[in-house]
């Protein structure tokens, strides 16, 4: 197994520093999706708002409009948050789904998923002890702070993160591999929620009270909103391999 806290063994960056993006992928033409890269270039699933109903085309559009301060998380751990949620996903550059800020908001507003496991605290104090144990490892294994550390140097200690190998310190008080799951679910789910990340995916939003014409239609029917993909590679396959 590589060392980990030399970082070079992940992959390379390009000159600005930046991971390289996927060439495989078009610049996206129509509506916004993360990096403004996709398989459904003309796809915009805004373009479908006025067939939903007005209660559910509220809360899918204030999305859309999240404010941008954190208020759960302090001012010393939201670049923490920042960064651990740039680096989770892989988002380098704008325009980015606001998940540190999705994630905060539910946070602050106390909307948890109404169950926790028996040996991690409240998902709230779950987040604080990994944002410190991020920055803790970070300096004792790299002498920068998590949000301060180059984009290979992060992508090692989340490895590391959900291998469950970090000790000491705050991790002390957590069952790693657990809180990675907790972590990871919030976040996934704050990003998919996103009607950019719909874009992304082709995913045509909610089907109420429209409905869906053409489940299980045979030869790949599409939905008359539905654009095809620009490409069939499949992600798995074409995406560089992580570990050399």
């Amino acid at each position: 197994m590589p060392d980990m806290r030399d970082p070079g063994h992940l992959p390379k960056l390009r000159a600005d520093g930046r991971p390289p993006e996927p060439d495989w992928l078009p610049r996206q033409r129509r509506g916004t999706t993360p990096q403004m890269i996709g398989r459904y270039p003309d796809f915009d699933v805004l373009e479908e708002r006025d067939s939903w109903d007005e209660a559910t085309r509220k809360v899918v559009m204030a999305r859309l409009a999240v404010p941008p301060e954190l208020s759960f998380f302090s001012a010393e751990q939201s670049p923490t948050m920042r960064a651990f949620c740039d680096a989770a996903l892989a988002q380098d550059s704008e325009p980015r789904v606001p998940v540190a800020e999705l994630v905060d908001h539910k946070l602050a507003a106390g909307r948890l998923d109404g169950y926790q496991y028996a040996d991690l605290p409240d998902d709230r104090e779950t987040w604080t002890l990994v944002l410190t144990g991020l920055d803790e490892q970070a300096v004792a294994l790299y002498g920068k702070h998590f949000a301060d550390s180059e984009p290979q140097t992060r992508e090692a200690l989340l490895r590391r993160f959900a291998a469950g190998q970090l000790d000491r310190g705050a991790w002390e008080r957590l069952n790693v591999k657990r809180a990675w799951s907790v972590c990871m679910r919030m976040v996934l789910e704050a990003f998919y929620s996103h009607p950019w990340a719909w874009n992304e995916i082709g995913f045509g939003g909610p089907a109420y009270p429209r409905g869906y014409m053409r489940l299980g239609g045979s030869g790949g029917a599409r939905e008359p909103f539905e654009r095809p993909g620009a490409t069939d590679e499949d992600p798995v396959g074409v995406a560089p391999e992580l570990e050399r």
